[in-house]
């Protein structure tokens, strides 16, 4: 493969020494440096492109919030979070302004996870308020007239950010489940766009909860739209419908979320293959029964059981899980969706969730 940098081999040879040198007693010297060194180069080719000062502003910007972002969440990669999503608007007296205080309280307090919110007023602060401090991140949007994060993040897991679209890839890139509660645009637009990723492939899949307080009336309107308009148009299958799921208390709420996660653990990729993560995998009869109801979701071959030992690469860091192996057509994520809630379906030995 070519080497990507500058044309210039004197400069070229500079910013890998000056790579090399930075990270030297920061751990990882190895594998980090080369990608340090295409930073550098890719910085300094924007450079060379003549770009506008405003567009180096933006670069800039961004790279430092994604930064400090990594900072923050950093300490706490192994705990799972909830992303939870609603209205600034949400008033204290809001049957959904309680209904997010209880979920964040028993999602942090009875399932041990952490729960991340945009930070600001109304379901928010809702959230932030159930799960405490210590529990609590709050990713914040600088706005013109919302400036102030809400009371109950914690300065040291709060992030102020510039730019939407930074703010949104740490929602994503951090969650582990989301709940979508009642609230305008911005909540309308972060639904679209994890479904949007979650639909494509450009997310794990993960546990999306449409939830509201009983007879406040917002998501179903919503469902019947996209079920029976994009649907029957084509422009969605029935199988995306799969992606979400609709509640209206804090206890389904979290038991769909916790669930997800019954046996199932996470997704990569190996080669073209993808590889399902799982605590126990299933016995073979269970495995052909599987071949035979997924097999419209395969590119070709089987779905096999992996050994662990394939599982244990220095990139994915996890140890000991069992796995299967798919040529997975990369289209069909609501099926797939459904081979997850097969795996969860075998039994582990663990203590279920519970309603």
């Amino acid at each position: 493969m070519r080497r990507y940098d500058l044309g210039d081999p004197e400069l070229d040879e500079r910013i890998r020494r000056l790579a090399a040198d930075a990270v030297a007693g920061h751990g990882h010297e190895h594998e980090d440096a080369d990608l340090i060194s295409e930073m550098l180069v890719t910085t300094l080719k924007l450079h060379r492109d003549h770009p506008e000062r405003s567009e180096l502003k933006l670069v800039n910007a961004a790279l430092k919030e994604m930064r400090y972002s990594f900072l923050v969440f950093g300490p706490y990669r192994g705990i799972r979070k909830l992303s939870v999503f609603g209205s600034a608007r949400t008033a204290a007296a809001d049957p959904n302004y309680h209904l997010a205080a209880e979920l964040a309280r028993h999602m942090a307090a009875e399932r041990g996870w952490m729960v991340i919110t945009g930070a600001g007023p109304g379901t928010m602060e809702a959230a932030n308020l159930g799960a405490g401090g210590n529990a609590s991140f709050g990713v914040n949007i600088r706005l013109p007239f919302e400036t102030e994060a809400n009371p109950y993040v914690d300065d040291a897991r709060l992030i102020n950010f510039k730019y939407f679209f930074t703010r949104k890839l740490m929602f994503v890139k951090e969650s582990h489940a989301f709940a979508l509660f009642p609230g305008g645009f911005g909540t309308l637009d972060e639904t679209f766009e994890i479904l949007t990723l979650t639909q494509t492939g450009k997310a794990p899949l993960q546990p999306i909860v449409l939830i509201e307080a009983p007879g406040t009336g917002y998501w179903r309107g919503w469902i019947d739209f996209v079920t029976d308009t994009l649907v029957p148009k084509g422009m969605i299958t029935s199988d995306d419908l799969n992606l979400f799921t609709f509640v209206t208390d804090a206890r389904s709420a979290a038991t769909e979320i916790c669930t997800f996660y019954r046996n199932y653990h996470s997704q990569r990729y190996i080669g073209d293959d993808l590889v399902l993560r799982m605590l126990r995998g299933p016995e073979r009869a269970t495995l052909e029964a599987m071949n035979d109801e997924f097999r419209d979701i395969l590119a070709g071959g089987r779905i096999t059981a992996i050994d662990p030992a394939e599982l244990d690469d220095e990139e994915s860091g996890h140890r000991r899980l069992d796995g299967l192996k798919l040529a997975f057509d990369r289209r069909n994520h609501g099926r797939l969706r459904l081979l997850i809630n097969r795996i969860n379906e075998i039994e582990t030995g663990e203590a279920t969730p519970e309603a």
